[in-house]
């Protein structure tokens, strides 16, 4: 994939690595996620900084997942964080397909909202986790008819128990196939209502 100016690849937590160019030492440094870094933007400080993180929280609030559009990408804990002039997201997985149109969608909302200096960098690691689904996702998911996963749950992902139907609340369900409507989602089926459902992966 070609990065666009305004993306890159990077991983948490802080690390600094020299390296030389043109015969100076360059030092790159990642950001840690919830740390100032060592030489801040004197433009953003403080409560200036917090006042920022929640404009583009809102902003990004209403841009949808292109695939669960009943969720944003902020319900779903894309967006990781905000820190000075510069957004730091996580796909929720490496081969994820909708992962270039929501970096699309994020730009895009962010130009509109007057961001377009605001550089977005792709963090890989820790890696994204339905744990960081918020708890209003998780309810959107639910009333969209996706069980969604509980939280916590993604440690014993490998032995994931019966979903909870989202129509009737029955536990009483089966995993008809690993796969569903998309790969982050395994099908589903109520064996009271009868109903077919989508439960989102824990992972």
């Amino acid at each position: 994939m070609t990065s666009s100016p305004h993306t890159s690849k990077l991983s948490f937590p802080s690390t600094q690595e020299p390296r030389c160019l043109e015969g100076k030492d360059e030092t790159r440094t990642t950001v840690p996620r919830h740390s100032p870094s060592t030489h801040p933007d004197p433009r953003v400080r403080g409560d200036d900084n917090f006042d920022l993180k929640q404009r583009v929280l809102e902003i990004l609030s209403h841009v949808p997942d292109p695939e669960i559009p009943c969720v944003s990408v902020v319900d779903l804990g894309i967006v990781r964080e905000v820190h000075e002039n510069t957004l730091y997201i996580t796909p929720t997985y490496t081969g994820c397909p909708a992962t270039l149109a929501i970096e699309r969608d994020i730009r895009k909302s962010l130009d509109a909202a007057g961001f377009a200096e605001m550089t977005i960098e792709t963090a890989l690691s820790p890696p994204w986790t339905t744990d960081w689904i918020s708890d209003e996702g998780r309810e959107k998911l639910r009333a969209y008819g996706i069980a969604p996963p509980p939280r916590g749950a993604a440690r014993y992902s490998l032995r994931e128990d019966a979903a909870q139907c989202p129509r009737c609340g029955s536990m009483h369900t089966e995993e008809i196939s690993r796969f569903g409507s998309t790969p982050c989602k395994a099908l589903c089926r109520c064996l009271d209502c009868r109903e077919p459902f989508d439960r989102f992966k824990c992972h």
